[in-house]
């Protein structure tokens, strides 16, 4: 049914929790391919400032560092899925979340997207933002979003 499923993760174990929805729905349909998604954020202000008064190749060899943890990362569930019988690709992208996973979505013909939401409401949301909520307002395909059951963020 779902020809390639896109799988946004953080690279934390509560991010983790939208892959057993993704073996239920990949289980029906072997010929799916799931598509494990990393955007890797640029560093922060707080972290460019630091680095640079040290040296210049810092910063180079901490963005390195993060698109290194990153594919590691995504590498560790591609195998755990391999194992299941999943096949699957990994995606490092460089930006902004909620921006990178539409741009993919978009440019690659993604037929469903499987994410973990933290089910932020109220002041904490607006603080902290969502990825998902904009991924959700702004993605014409159908988004599956998972809050798992003791997870959900208390505003």
């Amino acid at each position: 049914m779902y020809k390639k499923i896109l799988v946004p993760l953080d690279g934390s174990e509560f991010g983790e929790c939208s892959l057993e929805h993704v073996r239920a729905v990949a289980s029906d349909d072997k010929a799916s391919k799931i598509v494990l998604f990393r955007a890797v954020e640029p560093l922060s202000v707080e972290d460019v400032s630091r680095l640079a008064v040290k040296k210049d190749d810092l910063l180079y060899k901490a963005e390195v560092d993060n698109q290194s943890e990153a594919r590691n990362y995504l590498g560790k569930i591609k195998r755990r899925l391999t194992r299941g019988g999943l096949k699957s690709e990994m995606v490092v992208a460089d930006g902004d979340a909620a921006d990178e996973i539409l741009a993919y979505a978009r440019d690659n013909q993604v037929d469903l997207i499987v994410m973990t939401t933290h089910g932020r409401s109220g002041a904490s949301r607006w603080f902290f933002g969502s990825v998902a909520e904009k991924v959700l307002q702004h993605c014409p395909i159908p988004i599956l979003l998972v809050t798992p059951a003791g997870c959900r963020i208390s505003p």
